[in-house]
């Protein structure tokens, strides 16, 4: 790596951590004022409001804000290049400006790769415990107030409850049926189903099962008392504050193919969820390659105006983003199409500024 690559990489990576740590102090300071009063309501204990929840509150908003705060630090620092007319003097000594992009290119996919194992494996962890402390010192108390539950828990068996108490894991009229073949193969119905933690085992109370026999009869068996393991926990019935987002990259698959195999609504926030953590460290490059071309070249409007059109482009971008981001969890465009197209869009605005520059 060259000298003017050594110098480009510094100043992009410095700028960066720069504007990122004052963004990121800036939320900081927000966010308490706001819960503060919460914090004392509920008597938050003060390691934890520094340990479970900022510790890991800062690197959340970093990551969040990440391809942002690139964009914005390379039009201000490569727009002060540009003031200082140092982009023109690297450009008179024979470089091309493909071979200038070569350390913006290295510090942004270094940005990337970070990212991606940030939000694929280490903020998920860290969000875990972050939003368990925002659901018990923040939120009021959840209470599961769904009723008449039907759940698809295999691909022949349906489970139905009238009514489920999260607090105590208790269902009530409970119903586990096995269908193949559009007939009823047996039914069970109980009075009850309680969660044995201890064994995680549901257990029902006061059950009948009938099964129904291929020449059209049918038995009936019942009891005060049965055990059962089906695939069915308490975690079904509890809050999905920002579940989406305390999942690894392998929980989240596992848990999309468990939503698929029970036929479930509301699972396109989740492929959503998966699709983001892919795209984003690809945007932090393109918008990368973006922030240099604007600002590459002497404005007479000086730095103030590449800076402008730079938060400009960026609150484009973002508002393009969270629309395309919205019809995905509504169902009303592909998630994949919806993920993707802010930066196959931007991508191909990057190309064609990339033409208009003057050599």
């Amino acid at each position: 790596m060259k000298i003017l690559d050594l110098y480009i990489l510094k100043k992009f990576l410095k700028t960066y951590v720069f504007a990122v740590l004052i963004i990121v102090a800036i939320i900081v300071v927000i966010d308490y004022t706001e819960k503060v009063d919460d914090f004392i309501n509920k008597k938050a204990p003060t390691s934890a409001i520094l340990f479970d929840y900022y510790l890991n509150f800062i690197p959340y908003w970093a990551n969040y804000i990440s391809p942002l705060m690139v964009f914005i630090s390379t039009v201000f620092f490569t727009a002060n290049l540009a003031a200082r007319t140092e982009i023109i003097a690297i450009l008179s000594t024979g470089v091309s400006f493909l071979r200038l992009m070569r350390p913006y290119l290295i510090g942004s996919t270094l940005v990337a790769i970070i990212t991606f194992f940030m939000v694929a494996w280490i903020i998920p962890i860290a969000n875990k415990t972050r939003i368990t402390f925002e659901r018990k010192y923040v939120k009021d108390t959840y209470y599961f107030s769904g009723r008449d539950v039907h759940i698809k828990i295999a691909p022949d068996v349906y489970s139905y409850m009238e009514t489920y108490d999260n607090n105590s894991n208790v269902g009530y009229r409970f119903t586990l049926e096995k269908i193949s073949d559009n007939q009823i193969k047996s039914k069970l119905l109980a009075e009850r189903i309680t969660w044995d933690s201890t064994r995680s085992k549901w257990t029902v109370h006061d059950y009948r099962i009938r099964t129904f026999l291929p020449d059209g009869k049918e038995t009936l068996s019942y009891g005060t008392k049965i055990d059962t393991t089906i695939n069915l926990s308490p975690k079904d019935f509890d809050s999905n504050y920002q579940l989406h987002e305390t999942f690894t990259l392998p929980e989240l698959n596992r848990y999309i193919d468990k939503l698929n195999s029970r036929g479930a609504d509301g699972i396109e926030i989740y492929i959503v969820e998966k699709y983001i953590r892919f795209a984003n460290p690809f945007s932090i490059i393109i918008l990368t390659m973006i922030g240099l071309i604007v600002s590459a070249r002497k404005s007479r409007g000086g730095v103030g105006f590449q800076i402008a059109l730079g938060f400009m482009l960026a609150f484009v971008y973002i508002m393009f983003f969270m629309m395309s981001k919205g019809m995905a969890e509504s169902g009303t465009m592909p998630p994949l199409l919806a993920v993707w197209l802010p930066n196959i869009i931007f991508g191909g605005i990057g190309v064609i500024l990339y033409y208009t520059i003057p050599r």
